[in-house]
């Protein structure tokens, strides 16, 4: 980092960013010879469990807790806006201070957080104005932990292998669907609320306990010395860059879309099927599943040319998905559409990661991937929100037709908007052009 006030250090070419000595062919077994990365992917999965298990977890306690559903869109809402409000000086931090003791940093407030909303649960303290207040003062350090990740991949694999650990990355995610979705719930329903929010919080200070001593590599940061003015230019660039803007705006509407269905779904199986909570989670399980078999066969894809295809085909599945949740009541077209969700997911999730690793400059991947992040997730807290409204007043049918023409939408503005060219953009340029 350079310390000098209007001074930036030289940003090297992408092929430049650190990797390992050799570079090997690609291969999924070529992982295993990364240095380190085992110790990285143990974490990242123990902590992205834990996050599966508390987005299921929080919108049932408000849904069976509250009876409200439109405090279960706002608890959704709260748990991601505060930190896409400050996603810029989360993301200049990272490249200012490196990434994994602020991965650790998340992992122990969210704990702590985890921990008091059970206590005062328990304790009969917890009106829904403070649960909504505690998941927001959490939400603010969680760009720290998904972006420092997200963004640590690139720095430690050789750029051949990309594809693979942007598989490996996606199925974190889904894995974690697979496993914590079901087992969130199924642990709320036979013990509690309260005990799966304490398990919870166990499982996210494991995985600050196994990212201790993890490596945390180095690059030349375009850096002004003044925190505010480098998260600034973290925006700068990242709207400058076009692949990052388009995507922003095509994969935020599209995400609209996937907050309807977070919502709706929980709703459908438990108000209008009267099943139980363990229902939810093996539907959410379900598509999780599908989509670990769709990444790891998409990430033998060299992707590079054909990024923008594979996003707009997975945002046609998740269209597709949504519109069969119009079938009539039963479980059938629930289940339909979680397995075409998956099917779509994996694809669309590595050509986005690669895509964005490709046409950003190593010096701002901390602040253009925390702000792409959290840009292209934006429209789903938006979407909850709307819906938790919208089913306390209309049929669910309408909140599904919102989600669809969301989906709609977007498919429309990614073919428009994400360019087929290379965009990547110097650190150097965008500073200069800030002044």
């Amino acid at each position: 980092m350079n310390g000098e006030s209007g001074r930036t250090s030289a940003a090297p070419p992408p092929s430049a960013a650190p990797v390992p000595a050799a570079v090997p062919a690609p291969s999924y077994r070529a992982l295993l010879n990364v240095p380190s990365l085992g110790r990285v992917l143990l974490g990242m999965q123990i902590a992205r469990i834990a996050q599966s298990m508390i987005s299921i977890v929080m919108i049932l306690f408000a849904l069976q807790r509250y009876n409200d559903p439109s405090l279960a869109g706002l608890v959704a809402f709260a748990s991601i806006v505060p930190g896409l409000l400050i996603s810029p000086i989360a993301g200049a931090l990272l490249d200012r201070h490196g990434r994994v003791r602020l991965i650790i940093l998340d992992y122990i407030v969210v704990t702590i957080t985890l921990g008091l909303i059970a206590a005062l649960s328990l304790s009969g303290h917890l009106p829904a104005w403070l649960l909504v207040g505690i998941v927001s003062i959490a939400a603010l350090t969680g760009p720290l932990s998904q972006s420092g990740l997200r963004s640590l991949f690139p720095l430690l694999v050789p750029e051949p292998l990309w594809e693979r650990v942007n598989a490996v990355d996606s199925n974190g995610w889904v894995l974690a669907t697979v496993v914590g979705a079901p087992m969130g719930a199924v642990i709320a329903q036979l013990v509690g609320f309260e005990i799966a929010l304490i398990c919870i919080a166990v499982a996210y200070a494991a995985a600050a306990v196994v990212m201790l001593g993890a490596p945390d590599p180095r690059t030349d940061v375009a850096s002004t010395g003044n925190l505010m003015r480098d998260a600034w230019l973290g925006l700068v660039y990242t709207w400058n860059n076009r692949t990052l803007r388009g995507l922003a705006i095509s994969l935020s509407t599209m995400n609209i879309g996937w907050g309807v269905v977070e919502i709706v779904v929980p709703v459908l199986i438990l108000k209008h099927l009267g099943m139980g909570q363990d229902m939810v989670g093996y539907m959410f399980g379900l598509s999780g599943a599908l989509g670990v078999v769709s990444a790891f066969f998409a990430g033998r894809i060299r992707t590079e040319g054909q990024e923008r295809k594979l996003i707009l085909v997975g945002a046609v599945g998740f269209t597709a998905g949504a519109v069969v949740l119009l079938w009539p009541d039963s479980l059938i077209p629930i289940a339909v559409s979680m397995v075409i969700a998956g099917l779509a997911n994996g694809p669309l999730d590595i050509a986005l990661f690669t895509l964005r690793q490709r046409r950003t400059d190593p010096a701002w991947m901390g602040r253009a991937f925390t702000i792409s992040m959290n840009l292209n997730f934006s429209g789903f807290p938006v979407g909850a929100a709307i819906t938790g409204v919208m089913l306390s007043v209309w049929p669910a049918e309408v909140a599904i037709l919102f989600g669809i023409s969301a989906n709609l939408a977007a498919i429309v503005l990614g073919y428009f908007l994400i360019p087929l060219g290379d965009e990547t953009e110097s650190a150097a340029a965008v500073v200069a052009t800030s002044k």
